[in-house]
């Protein structure tokens, strides 16, 4: 996660993103949170945000539209589409224009509709009147987020992001430290388990009629874990297609089937997965994180 300590100063002040910035316009898509599902054995979760097509492109041309619209409106004013790839703090600034309330879990929560929302923004030098936002505390007394994390990566507002299932199938380029194995369970990229649990996403009235975007559920909530294990770097493209799931290299994707795959043998024996880790293990041409993630954990080396 090193890119997060890189141009702090813009992060902070968005003039330097934009010079003469004045105002940020937030918006949030909703994905659906709804369906939630318990893969077979010998299957993988993803994360339901990246089930469809890639948010930062989808989202960013439909901000693009929204840019174009306004420059022909207000003449002489410069519109800057964002998502989460430019250096802007989204989720604090989403806050502050009243799109919803940070919560324990550290995610941006919008009152009644939840927590399944991806953001984007446009920086402007329009000078707009601003939200007027009351401070909310979303969660109250409630720890279910906490709780409920299988690796105790979460606080209350705070999250040490070494240690989120997240980070670790998505964004961590190495050896996975084995203590943290088997509170990966079954996820090969990215976690749900803190929004699952959190009661703004249960089903109510309100949530059950929020309109999702349907493009971020285009693809299946799980894959084979023996296929990812025999996953060259063609087939990955083909299977990850326009989806943001490309971002985990392919030895990423192997490293998390296999660590999810030694998960699911503690429990359910299945003799073609143990001996495909068996012989990914021990085979020298695999990269290190891979074969470390194949090993099984009774103590093979």
């Amino acid at each position: 996660m090193g890119w997060m300590a890189e141009h702090v100063d813009v992060r902070i002040d968005p003039g330097l993103l934009l010079p003469g910035a004045r105002s940020v316009l937030c918006v949030a898509d909703r994905y659906d949170g709804d369906q939630d599902e318990t893969p077979a054995r010998g299957l993988g979760r993803i994360a339901r945000y990246a089930r469809g097509r890639d948010y930062h492109r989808h989202m960013k041309k439909r901000l693009h539209v929204l840019c174009d619209a306004f420059g022909d409106a207000h003449g002489g004013h410069t519109f800057k589409a964002c998502v989460d790839t430019a250096p802007l703090l989204e989720r604090e600034v989403a806050a502050m224009a009243g799109l919803g309330a940070i919560g324990k879990n550290t995610l941006l929560i919008q009152q009644g509709v939840g927590s399944w929302l991806l953001l984007g923004e446009i920086v402007t030098t329009l000078a707009i009147e601003p939200t007027v936002v009351s401070a909310i505390d979303p969660c109250g007394s409630c720890t279910r987020c906490i709780d409920a994390c299988p690796t105790s990566a979460l606080t209350p507002f705070a999250m040490d992001a070494t240690r989120c299932v997240s980070y670790l199938t998505i964004e961590h380029r190495g050896t996975i430290d084995p203590s943290l194995h088997a509170g990966m369970g079954d996820w090969i990229f990215g976690c749900d388990i803190c929004q699952e649990v959190c009661p703004h996403n249960q089903q109510t009235d309100r949530t059950l009629h929020a309109e999702s975007n349907p493009v971020y559920a285009t693809h299946p909530g799980a894959l084979n874990l023996l296929e990812v294990l025999d996953w060259d770097e063609p087939a990955r493209i083909k299977a990850l297609a326009g989806t943001s799931a490309t971002r985990a290299k392919l030895d990423m994707w192997r490293r998390n089937a296999a660590i999810a795959a030694r998960n699911q043998l503690k429990t359910h024996a299945d003799a073609s997965l143990s001996a495909k880790l068996d012989y990914m293990a021990q085979d020298p041409l695999e990269s290190d994180m891979v074969r470390s993630a194949a090993r099984s954990t009774t103590g093979q080396s």
